[in-house]
């Protein structure tokens, strides 16, 4: 009974943020009385602007060795600002801006899978530095901006609701439905895993291997400049340093949420639903009055102390 329970778990990992947002829920919905479920929905609203660029991330962490996207941060600042320049507050400028945005994300992922699989610099280095080149263009377009008009259909994106329920949670929970479709039953999504359980394997399984890790480098961009895109919808405008939560949420959303840091094993589900565990643990944090520089820290704890756990498995299953 207690291995297949333990196999169960396993094969469920998003059980465990699922029981940590329960929890968390329970103990603010006790210590005040503003927490509710209508806080929730904001809570979900922000774990919404977190998810696309986690489950990009994941994507790019399942095909193993390492790799990482560190540009995420200066991807999601440099998209707010090109659609702040390209927008004028019609919905035809909305989609003119989306189909720029997009286009900068995917030459972005092109740039990063270049550097990774042509020049064969490690992911974390060639990210972290196309994300320095990425934040001197901010830098640069900064000066540019004047006014921003928000386009209805973006505002209506970023901010509406349908009935009660806001409009960016559901097309985070679309997009987290459609990468999980994708993962669970595409041929790419089992080629995906053969690549991050053993690049050889795959390899000689005939997997195109290196044409399937950039694609998650081109996925990972793309979804970044989204939401960069949405948040200038939400926050009516862009500024400097827009992007910079998303480091470090973007890898606590995906470990949170079950996916291996060693890749190989991936959940949507579970990147949902540790992301939403992440935003609460922030939520908790500021309700108790933290100063920024302790939730950074703590928020970076939590992750050393999954990490670790999943690393102590890992070891466990190697020998």
């Amino acid at each position: 009974m207690a291995e297949s329970t333990l196999a169960f778990l396993r094969r469920r990992r998003w059980i465990w943020p699922l029981l940590g947002i329960l929890i968390l829920w329970g103990a603010l919905t006790v210590l005040t009385a503003r927490f509710s479920i209508y806080s929730l929905t904001g809570v979900a609203v922000s774990a919404s602007f977190l998810l696309l660029p986690a489950l990009g991330q994941m994507l790019v962490i399942t095909t193993g060795r390492g790799n990482i996207d560190l540009s995420i941060p200066s991807t999601v600042t440099l998209a707010a600002y090109l659609s702040v320049m390209t927008a004028n507050g019609t919905d035809a400028g909305f989609l003119l801006s989306l189909a720029i945005v997009l286009s900068g994300g995917i030459a972005i992922g092109l740039f990063n899978a270049l550097l990774v699989l042509g020049l064969r610099i490690p992911a974390m280095i060639a990210t972290l530095a196309s994300g320095y080149i990425l934040a001197t263009g901010v830098m640069i377009v900064n000066a540019q901006i004047n006014t921003f008009s928000r386009p209805p259909l973006l505002a209506w994106v970023a901010t509406g609701r349908v009935g009660e329920l806001p409009v960016m949670v559901i097309v985070a929970i679309l997009v987290a439905v459609v990468i999980g479709f994708m993962l669970a039953r595409s041929a790419y999504g089992r080629q995906l895993f053969a690549v991050g359980q053993s690049l050889e394997a795959a390899r000689l399984a005939g997997v195109r291997v290196k044409s399937t890790i950039a694609s998650t480098f081109v996925i990972s961009a793309a979804l970044s400049s989204l939401t960069g895109m949405l948040l200038s919808g939400y926050a009516g405008g862009a500024f400097l340093e827009m992007g910079t939560p998303y480091l470090l949420q973007s890898v606590g959303a995906v470990v949170l949420g079950g996916t291996l840091i060693a890749g190989g094993s991936a959940t949507a589900f579970g990147t949902l639903l540790g992301g939403m565990l992440l935003v609460m643990i922030v939520t908790t944090m500021q309700i108790a009055g933290l100063p920024p520089g302790a939730q950074d820290i703590l928020q970076g704890v939590v992750i050393i102390a999954v990490l670790s756990v999943a690393g102590t498995r890992i070891g466990r299953q190697a020998s």
